[in-house]
């Protein structure tokens, strides 16, 4: 980042992020972990005093492993989907599972995340989670700056200015090349920019409590959230796994510290418990998704582009943090030359039906954050694995992708289908065991069943201006476990896949005549290289 001058009135990057939460520190961790000079700004101090989100996907922690993140410590509860007990109250009576995926009609039980990846879910509290996304984007070169404001903003054809106040009540400019708007579901900029949202919409503003008491013991079943139902009152009651319990009301009342500790020891039940309050919330609840994700050079993500209710889905944060991971390696492309811009015209296209497709799936479950009257068209219903591990990208990053696919699928139903994540195997590379999602989430790689295609890989950072690593399947990579990775990848003898940064497949082919011509074909489209493109419209490329 470049200083002011008296020359150079503006303090320069090449991305600003207004909002520091997690999916604007998130935004800031994956751009930094890709050289890219990047200014975090966040209005308030420090990490809000109410935790919020609590679960966070196998997904996510993938995306958070590539920049060397480890959230797996002590505290930090991992498992799979959390679980729901319909309750009178804690002590209680204790009425049936609530499951947010509807039941399989068969006797199989249902495959879960998990089973896709190398990591189950986990529960973190988001005020613990923050402070390590800030560190962590710090340590790869971000710069963070807290009790930040945004006054105002302009942008033009080479970029976006911004007016800032520092802690201290000074104010000056900031000029970057790109902005990402991560400011929360009330967002000014977003508002700016005149970008509209539609979905359910709004539906209740309700009240919460944080507080802490020793209620342990009620989680041995394996429940970790309440619906609490009694004839005149209803709730939700759930944990954030350190001695931290929420209780959000069903209501916009504005309750006393004497009335918070009536309504929280009736959710209890009729057992004496030592309560500490410590903050009070008030939430919307609602469904909202922004009609483009992008204006210009500015980018919206998390919360600004799309606000969902919490769920046990955890659609909300999690997603987020995938726009996150998606627009990052894009704009670090783009950035450095290899890439044309036309390639962030895919961020809106492959993030946005994400989002609706999300909400649409939120709104047609029986949860309790969203059994609101809420009337909404049927829709087909896809599992939890599906939604996370097996949802579907089409733009112009993925070629194959055609419109008669569904959004989303079980992971192992794709075999390598482009536009789909590549596969979690465990692999020999090197010698040593590790996951295919390791070796296929830092850069463009061709994952090849013939050596032709290494060979040509070889050549195509001269052709194109874009390094490609190449895997031979039996030589560079082999399956200790027996796994057949050519099946997962759905390659046919002789073929190969091209895996974008983000570890989505991106092209597929069998065997070709001619691999580097082919090779260097599909970079011109998905990657939108520019030299390969000039080459394909000059006819130089075989």
């Amino acid at each position: 980042m470049e200083n002011a001058t008296a020359q150079e009135p503006y303090l320069r990057t090449s991305v600003l992020v207004v909002g520091g939460s997690i999916v604007g520190l998130a935004t800031a961790m994956f751009l930094a972990a890709r050289g890219v000079p990047t200014i975090v700004i966040e209005r308030h101090p420090s990490s809000s005093p109410h935790p919020r989100a609590t679960g966070f996907y196998p997904r996510t922690l993938e995306t958070f492993r590539t920049v060397g993140l480890d959230v797996s410590f002590p505290g930090a509860k991992t498992g799979d989907s959390p679980r729901r007990r319909r309750v009178e109250s804690l002590t209680g009576t204790w009425f049936e599972e609530q499951n947010w995926t509807p039941k399989s009609e068969s006797d199989t039980p249902k495959q879960k995340a998990s089973d896709f990846s190398m990591y189950k879910g986990i529960g973190i509290a988001q005020d613990r989670l923050e402070p390590l996304l800030r560190q962590r984007a710090s340590e790869l070169g971000a710069d963070v700056r807290m009790a930040t404001t945004m006054l105002s903003f302009t942008q033009d054809e080479t970029g976006v200015t911004a007016e800032l106040r520092s802690p201290d009540g000074d104010l000056y400019q900031v000029r970057a090349q790109y902005l990402v708007a991560a400011d929360g579901g009330d967002s000014q900029i977003r508002e700016k920019l005149g970008i509209a949202r539609t979905g359910v919409g709004h539906i209740r503003t309700v009240r919460s409590v944080l507080f802490t008491a020793d209620l342990d013991e009620y989680l041995s079943s394996g429940a970790n959230q309440f619906s609490i139902d009694q004839p005149d009152f209803n709730a939700f009651l759930s944990t954030y796994n350190d001695g931290r319990w929420i209780l959000m009301f069903s209501d916009d009342e504005e309750r006393d510290e004497t009335q918070l500790l009536e309504m929280i020891h009736r959710a209890i039940g009729p057992r004496k418990v030592d309560v500490e309050l410590v903050t009070t919330g008030r939430w919307k609840l609602g469904g909202l998704v922004a009609e483009r994700f992008s204006d210009g050079r500015i980018f919206l993500a998390g919360d600004c582009a799309h606000a969902l209710p919490p769920n046990r889905g955890g659609f909300g944060a999690n997603t987020g943090i995938e726009d996150a991971h998606n627009l990052a390696w894009k704009l670090a492309a783009v950035l450095a030359g290899e890439s044309a811009p036309e390639l962030l015209e895919t961020y809106d296209a492959e993030r946005r039906p994400i989002a609706v497709l999300r909400h649409d799936q939120i709104f047609a479950r029986d949860d309790i954050n969203v059994s609101l009257g809420v009337s909404l068209p049927k829709v087909e219903l896809f599992d939890d694995a599906a939604m996370e591990l097996g949802q579907l990208y089409r733009s112009s990053a993925v070629l194959g992708a055609g419109p008669d696919l569904p959004p989303a699928r079980m992971p192992d139903q794709w075999n390598g289908q482009p536009g789909t994540r590549a596969p979690h195997l465990w692999v020999e590379a090197d010698g040593e065991r590790t996951s295919t999602i390791d070796l296929l989430t830092h850069e463009w790689t061709v994952v090849a069943s013939s050596a032709p295609w290494a060979a040509a890989a070889a050549g195509m950072e001269a052709e194109t201006g874009i390094s490609v690593t190449a895997l031979l399947l039996g030589t560079d990579i082999v399956s200790p476990d027996g796994d057949d990775v050519a099946a997962a990848f759905g390659l046919a003898p002789g073929g190969a896949a091209l895996i974008r940064p983000d570890g989505y497949i991106a092209w597929r082919s069998g065997p070709a005549d001619d691999p580097r011509a082919a090779l260097a074909h599909a970079l011109a489209h998905v990657a939108s290289a520019a030299r390969a493109a000039q080459a394909l419209q000059e006819g130089t490329t075989r």
